[in-house]
């Protein structure tokens, strides 16, 4: 099981970008991907999380109305697209994947629920 996180960079803000988690090793179909990010000196917070078979997602309350997760399980890739982005967005992006059956709607916002992780994009909002 393999997770490559990918499309960070520099932006203004009010703009926006797009994140890439490309799965590998398995088929999306049975898990929920969970984005997460980590800002400098702070802790790791649970973003979004979409579980595939349903199609169901979740947002954190910074995100709410600004990002969207969803999937294309052809290409067995799930994507962030963020927009009206803020400096307090700026931090590494990590994708993560676990079994459906493991996470609950209490649950999916935390990094300990999940088992596999990629390795991280940086986003940084700046002007």
């Amino acid at each position: 099981v393999q997770l490559q996180a990918s499309g960070g960079g520099l932006v203004q803000p009010g703009g926006s970008l797009r994140l890439s988690c490309a799965a590998s090793g398995f088929p999306l179909d049975y898990y929920a991907i969970g984005w997460f990010r980590q800002a400098p000196g702070k802790e790791r917070e649970g973003v979004s999380c979409i579980s595939i078979s349903d199609g169901a997602t979740w947002y954190g309350d910074s995100v709410k109305e600004r990002f969207t997760i969803s999937s294309e399980n052809d290409k067995n890739t799930v994507y962030l697209e963020m927009n009206s982005l803020k400096p307090e967005d700026t931090g590494i992006y990590y994708c993560a994947a676990e079994e459906e059956i493991r996470v609950t709607p209490a649950t999916m916002m935390l990094f300990s629920t999940f088992t596999y992780w990629g390795q991280g994009t940086l986003v940084t909002v700046s002007s």
